[in-house]
């Protein structure tokens, strides 16, 4: 068997290759450490000696006032998460997760954590105090200020998240990334970025067993990759990769082979980050499908709303733009030396194609407005489109014209865009 194409996996693409902590983990520690930081501000403060002083009694009132107003904020913090969370799920998909996700929802709530627990602990250190260094309420009303900038930010982040321009940009700007990370560009590679290319071997060495998922069914929502390339190596295998990230795994289901050395089925499945919802990161097909799906709901019956979904067509056009011309066949991943350890299952054009406009042109019958903006965007895909990416586009656009002429004559003698 011929090996696959070499992927240049370079500087601008190892964020994507490493895994991102799951976010209760990461909100987990931050809230922790705030926490902490808050009451040991709020022990070693009043223990301050010498320099400027103020009443104890003044300082607790402001310390009790501010920790009254943290406690708002807290609930504002959750007011806001699950009003926007219901109404994004609510107006364009339940997989819309660019709110609840932010990690600005919960910093804000680690702050105002560890702001209360500094409040409280200040207060219990003062004790029976008379004075105390003016420190103790200047740190707490500084913080004060920082709350309300932050609850500002808050505010501003959850307006964006139910603008639909907003949720486009920001789901197409996610898209972007991920693309750019897994399919970058040739010609705008820079010199000293892309890494030392991998060694292609005329074949690749034998199979020597086929790894099977041993858990409950589940997501695979990121990949391990530099774990699994140092497993490989180690090996001397190359781990051939049967599923793409996002794709559900059941229980015995085949999700690798593996060539050469030999690994244990743990070796390899312990690089699967699973979880129970797509991700964005790794998964350069998910912001196609939020977007197809904000697209087909604006085109329901309970909706009837084709502006929206014309929105929709004209953001996953850049993505489609981006996708065409790409290397979609760099799946390999290479080692420090150069030869192949792991080859990617990547999703090939027809599956993008598919994910992003397929559901919205069935939906989208009835529309003449969708239609036509479909038909203007699948002939620009076929301009750009090579020769064995070009036939698919084809047959969506002719059969975007057949239902033009067959329901919407009028919008068949429109020029094109």
């Amino acid at each position: 068997m011929d090996a696959p194409p070499i992927g240049p996996f370079g500087p601008r693409q190892a964020a994507e290759r490493v895994v991102r902590p799951r976010r209760r983990l990461r909100s987990g520690v931050t809230q922790a450490s705030s926490l902490i930081l808050g009451a040991a501000l709020g022990l070693a403060l009043p223990r301050i000696e010498g320099g400027p002083a103020v009443a104890s009694t003044r300082t607790v009132e402001v310390l009790g006032a501010v920790g009254v107003s943290v406690l708002g904020v807290t609930s504002l913090v959750f007011s806001v998460l699950f009003l926007v969370v219901q109404w994004a799920a609510s107006t364009f998909t339940p997989r819309l997760a660019l709110f609840r996700t932010n990690p600005l929802v919960w910093r804000v709530l680690a702050f105002a954590i560890g702001l209360l627990a500094y409040t409280v602990t200040a207060t219990l250190a003062i004790g029976a105090r008379t004075t105390v260094s003016v420190w103790v309420p200047t740190v707490a009303l500084v913080l004060a200020v920082l709350a309300i900038v932050l609850v500002r930010r808050l505010q501003l982040t959850a307006f964006r998240s139910i603008q639909l321009a907003h949720v486009l940009a920001d789901t197409a700007e996610q898209a972007h990334h991920v693309i750019d990370a897994f399919y970058p560009r040739p010609d705008e590679e820079e010199p000293g970025i892309r890494t030392q290319p991998a060694r292609e071997p005329s074949i690749l060495p034998l199979v020597r067993s086929i790894v099977s998922w041993d858990g409950a069914s589940t997501v695979v929502e990121q990949l391990d990759l530099e774990q699994l390339v140092a497993t490989a190596r180690a090996a001397g295998a190359v781990v051939i990769l049967r599923v793409p990230v996002g794709a559900t795994v059941h229980p015995g289901a085949p999700v690798a082979d593996v060539r050469g050395g030999r690994l244990e089925t743990r070796q390899v499945t312990r690089a699967f980050v699973a979880g129970r919802e797509r991700t964005y990161h790794q998964d350069p097909a998910y912001p196609l499908q939020v977007l197809a799906d904000i697209g087909l709901r604006a085109l329901s019956p309970a909706v009837n709303d084709p502006a929206t979904a014309v929105q929709v067509l004209e953001t996953v056009e850049g993505l489609l733009l981006r996708l065409v011309t790409a290397d979609l066949d760099a799946a390999s991943v290479p080692d420090a030396q150069g030869s192949v350890r792991v080859v990617l299952c990547l999703r090939t054009w027809l599956e993008f194609l598919t994910i992003a406009v397929d559901e919205i042109l069935g939906a989208a019958v009835n529309s003449p407005m969708v239609l036509s903006c479909a038909r203007d965007l699948l002939r620009r895909l076929a301009a750009v489109a090579s020769d064995d990416r070009r036939e698919p586009v084809d047959q969506r656009l002719a059969w975007v014209e057949r239902q033009l002429v067959d329901r919407h004559p009028p919008f068949m003698r429109q020029p094109s865009g």
